[in-house]
């Protein structure tokens, strides 16, 4: 290792509501070198994710109150591209395909070997990079003004509460995940939307852009003439 260069262990958060699979879990991969959370539901699990940052989840889908796909659903709509690697009793081709078509990583059936779990969390590491080279998402908008809460999907503008459409809270929440990006109206529409241009006109944006302005006030989303939009926090 070179003199003055620390290695920053990666940070995991384990979500399953058995116990004894997240402890075999968290054993496992803290002999890794890795810093493990653990979550036993998904409203612990969505404040874990805000609180540490975790650079990988290790998801169950079978969790109480809020299912795993909920969770991994809002995690995805919110702009949060924080690894995921399902871990699930649901071992049906169905399930497997609907985690990863929600955005899933990886997907390991229980009951499963702890090493190739630990090998298959190595392995997403490496394909999205270092935790220094992945972006972070913003559930909340920087600065003290605007507060965005992906999970209950609520937004407060200095403590008040501003009634959006769920197409108006997608389009603030996906810009409030890059603030300061500037994005192209067809940019938008290819994420929040998730559309091209060929059936969705690109006024769908402006209009959308024109509401959130006049629910939020001057000053929040910004026009770069010739270009798009961006956040401004």
């Amino acid at each position: 290792m070179a003199a003055g260069i620390a290695v920053v262990a990666p940070s995991l958060l384990v979500i399953d509501d058995d116990s004894r699979v997240r402890t075999v879990v968290r054993w496992q991969l803290e002999a890794e070198g890795c810093t493990v959370h653990e979550a036993a539901d998904g409203n612990a699990a969505w404040q874990a994710i805000v609180d540490h940052r975790p650079d990988l989840v290790v998801l169950d889908l079978s969790l109480p109150g809020v299912s795993g796909l909920d969770l991994l659903r809002r995690l995805r709509e919110a702009g949060d591209r924080t690894p995921v690697v399902v871990l699930s009793g649901r071992s049906g081709e169905g399930d497997r395909i609907l985690g990863l078509d929600l955005g899933a990583d990886d997907y390991l059936v229980k009951p499963f070997s702890p090493g190739e779990l630990a090998a298959r969390v190595r392995s997403v590491l490496r394909r999205v990079g270092p935790p220094s080279e992945q972006p972070v998402p913003a559930p909340v908008a920087p600065g003290s003004r605007l507060r965005i809460d992906p999970w209950t999907r609520e937004v407060e503008l200095d403590g008040v509460p501003v009634p959006l459409t769920a197409r108006e809270f997608d389009l603030l929440a996906f810009l409030a995940a890059h603030p300061r990006h500037v994005f192209t109206r067809g940019q938008l529409l290819e994420q929040v939307w998730a559309s091209s241009t060929g059936w969705q006109s690109e006024a769908t944006v402006t209009e959308h852009v024109h509401r959130l302005r006049h629910k939020l006030g001057p000053g929040h989303l910004v026009t770069v003439r010739g270009v798009g939009y961006r956040l401004e926090p």
